[in-house]
Formats: C-alpha cells, sequence, structure tokens
C-alpha cells in the first residue's frame, strides 16, 4: 500500500498557501499559488499520489473543492470555529495556518463542517440572489409609497404600484413637483428592473416547494 501524503490549504482571495507532509510528519513541500483555477491545476498535477487534503470553509472553499475533489484520495472542509479553538497560535500567518490544518487532517483532529453537493450549493445561490431582487422590489415599493406620504401626496394604495394609475398619478396630480417626480419614476424604474420578468423560475419552484 503506497504511503498517503497529507495536504493543508490556507485560501484566501488572491492566493492559495499550501503544506504537503508525509504520514510521519515531515514536510514533503509547502508554499503558495494564485487562486485560480489554471493554477491550481497546474499545481495539482505536481502532487506525489496519492494524497488527502483540507481547506478552511471559506467563501472562496466550494470551487476549489469541487475542482480538488475528483482527484483526492480523501477532500475535507474544516470548521473555521473549531479549528481556531484547535490549533490556535500565538504566531499566525498563510504558511503556518496551512501547516495547522495540514497537522489536523494528519492527526485525524480536523473539525469538519459538511459540504452540500454542488447542485445544492448552485441552487442555494440561485435561491439567496433571487431572494435579495425580491427585498430591493419590496423596498422600492415602500419607498414610493413613503416619498408620497412626506409629500402629503394622497393616493390609491391598492392601485399605486400599476402601471396605469401611477403613469395617471405623476401626469395629473398637482401636489408632485419636478424634483419629486424625478425620484418617483427613479423608485419606479428600479422595480421595474427586478420585477420585469423572472429570471429564477427553478428557484421560485424551489421556494414554493414544488419541486
Amino acid at each position: 500500500m503506497e504511503p498517503m501524503y497529507y495536504i493543508g490549504l490556507d485560501v484566501h482571495k488572491q492566493k492559495i498557501s499550501y503544506c504537503v507532509k508525509e504520514g510521519g510528519g515531515k514536510v514533503f513541500a509547502e508554499g503558495w499559488i494564485p487562486a485560480t483555477r489554471f493554477d491550481l491545476d497546474r499545481w495539482r498535477k505536481t502532487l506525489p499520489q496519492p494524497w488527502s487534503a483540507a481547506l478552511e470553509a471559506t467563501m472562496f472553499s466550494g470551487w476549489i473543492y469541487d475542482q480538488l475533489k475528483p482527484h483526492a484520495a480523501e477532500l475535507k472542509v474544516a470548521h473555521p470555529l473549531m479549528l481556531r479553538a484547535i490549533a490556535a497560535a500565538k504566531k499566525k500567518n498563510d504558511r503556518i495556518d496551512a501547516n495547522k490544518i495540514c497537522d489536523c487532517l494528519r492527526c485525524d483532529f480536523l473539525p469538519e463542517s459538511y459540504m452540500a453537493p454542488t447542485a445544492i450549493r448552485e441552487r442555494r445561490r440561485t435561491l439567496r440572489y433571487r431572494n435579495l431582487l425580491v427585498r430591493q422590489m419590496v423596498q422600492m415599493k415602500i419607498k414610493i409609497s413613503t416619498l408620497l406620504m412626506e409629500a402629503g401626496v394622497s393616493y390609491n394604495k391598492s392601485k399605486l404600484h400599476k402601471a396605469g394609475y401611477f403613469r395617471e398619478l405623476l401626469a395629473t396630480n398637482p401636489d408632485i413637483n419636478e424634483s419629486l417626480r424625478s425620484l418617483l419614476r427613479q423608485c419606479r424604474a428600479a422595480k421595474q428592473n427586478g420585477n420585469c420578468s423572472d429570471p429564477f423560475p427553478a428557484a421560485r419552484s424551489i421556494a414554493s416547494g414544488t419541486c
């Protein structure tokens, strides 16, 4: 049976620090690479076989996990808070962090964090973005009502956000001056940009529980 090599990865936005160790703890290689798919793939091809790796859970971990997973004997994601509690150190830099993660993996002390399958993470990302758009549209509706109330403008609440009524209100209400009219049009345009069509029908189905 071939000896296993253990790799600790400290992941950041622009670079990935790594530490590769043998089972006995001897450092085989360490350094850093740019955090790009090309550089990660090129570095991966230089690794001794077989190898297992661990990286801390961050917003950058997903694509790195997906790219390395098919080639690793085992790939784990560490829970950030629990990892700090286990591997706390006075001296701290990227190289030391990669070394600590490697040792935790090698000694089976790594506090694992669940990494959802790629398809689930993609759905979550879509739902988060759709929820952002919905929140922004609601904020614009509230802002339109607020602007009208601040200026003492009477309006029909049930019809306010209908296009025909809104245009008529701006054109005929004498209490709406040009400054307020401009702000209302901007709010309406911002709301329409997010509401003109639903770019995420699959996300809507997921959110409603129909798929």
